[in-house]
């Protein structure tokens, strides 16, 4: 008898189950995932998906935020387009993107490779250089303002003493983008050494004392595991820098104005004119838009290419 009750469960576990019952369960469980991310979906919707229509709302409208909007379809997309500004200011923000990164990058690794040896008071290292990352971009941007002032500034009093040229800074046209650069990098250079860090402390210690061994260099070690070992964190650190460096506007807009004469402008910056000092509102979420698509282009260019040099252990 128990073994004719075990054939029919046997039967019964392996009878299919109907369609309907399985879209019973699909859609139960959908609404279970849909109830726990509710928290999070709802203001989600209302702080960045509503806001992000009603700008490609506004962008198909001429509006000057007072008067009501009239159509203006993609009218502001082609005057956009023919706008020599708006090359100049996707051209400095460019610039400022190649200047950044690097530098970051750089300076962050060399960081992270020193902060990862056994030294006395690293912790304390740590915290210091991590410490500009969680300070207001008002406040360092005041304080490289001032530390780059050509008449009475640190860093100029130092070349001065050194009998090195002393540049105008953000004062003159050709150094100011230049001086945003530097004080971005240096206020970043303590999370992208955290980043890094964390890449570096998962690499296994067995592959250096084996390539040490095999009589392998300090820079073979580095050349042929640190770096592709390390190639996870990179992507990451080069993704998300490439995306905050596209968006930059808090720096430029305290230490330069984008200015002087337009030297230091960007996308941001331009934007936030476009809207508040001229009430081209329209123009400027049509110009939102464009630097949305330029991001998203580069993103997955990258997510696309990341497959031929990121080693995932």
């Amino acid at each position: 008898m128990s073994a004719l009750a075990t054939k029919a469960a046997t039967r019964a576990a392996a009878r299919p189950v109907p369609a309907a019952r399985r879209r019973a369960k699909s859609l139960k469980n959908a609404g279970w995932v849909l109830f726990f991310l509710l928290p999070s979906a709802v203001p989600l919707a209302i702080f960045t998906l509503a806001p992000m229509v009603g700008s490609l709302w506004v962008s198909l409208h001429q509006w000057n935020l007072i008067s009501p909007m009239r159509w203006a379809g993609l009218d502001n997309y082609t005057t956009l387009l023919q706008d020599p500004s708006t090359q100049t200011v996707f051209w400095h923000t460019l610039a400022y993107v190649l200047g950044y990164l690097p530098l970051v990058y750089v300076g962050g690794l060399a960081l992270a490779l020193a902060l990862n040896r056994r030294l006395a008071g690293r912790s304390i290292f740590r915290a210091v250089y991590f410490l500009p990352v969680i300070t207001s971009w008002v406040v360092v941007a005041l304080v490289w303002k001032w530390l780059l002032n050509p008449s009475s500034g640190l860093v100029n009093a130092v070349l001065g003493a050194l009998g090195l040229p002393q540049p105008g800074w953000w004062t003159d046209p050709q150094w100011a983008l230049a001086s945003v650069i530097l004080s971005s990098a240096w206020k970043d250079l303590g999370f992208v050494m955290v980043i890094l860090l964390a890449g570096l402390q998962a690499i296994p210690q067995d592959l250096y004392e084996a390539a040490t061994v095999d009589g392998a260099s300090a820079w073979r070690r580095f050349r042929h595991i640190t770096l592709p070992l390390l190639s996870p964190s990179t992507f990451f650190v080069v993704v998300i820098s490439l995306i905050n460096g596209f968006q930059v506007f808090d720096q430029v807009f305290v230490m330069t104005g984008g200015g002087p004469a337009g030297s230091s402008q960007v996308v941001v910056g331009q934007i936030y004119d476009l809207t508040f000092r001229y009430g081209r509102a329209g123009q400027a979420s049509a110009l939102s838009w464009l630097l949305f698509g330029l991001i998203l282009l580069i993103t997955a260019i990258q997510v696309r290419v990341q497959k031929r040099w990121v080693h995932y252990a």
